[in-house]
């Protein structure tokens, strides 16, 4: 019996990215910044932000043209040095 293989991504693709964490400006920031730094010129328009019933957490969606799995690797890595994400998908 074989083991099922995920699908290879083809690279460059539109690659969404969601971020969540504590709702709160240090968060856009931070998320901004990564993004810049690995992706500059990342379409600002594909940003959506949905917040918890409650207020206290978000999630934060964007698009990028990723570019390779080391690009999506240093994004992930990035984004989870602020003690305000929780979760990167």
């Amino acid at each position: 019996m074989t083991e099922q293989q995920a699908p290879q991504i083809e690279f460059p693709c539109d690659y969404p990215i969601k971020v969540m964490g504590e709702a709160h400006t240090e968060l856009h920031q931070h998320v901004l910044q990564v993004m810049e730094r690995h992706a500059p010129g990342f379409d600002h328009s594909k940003i959506t932000v949905r917040d918890s019933s409650k207020g206290k957490w978000q999630s934060i969606t964007l698009v990028i043209t990723a570019t390779g799995k080391p690009q999506l690797e240093a994004i992930f890595a990035d984004l989870k040095t602020s003690r305000r994400v929780k979760m990167v998908l």
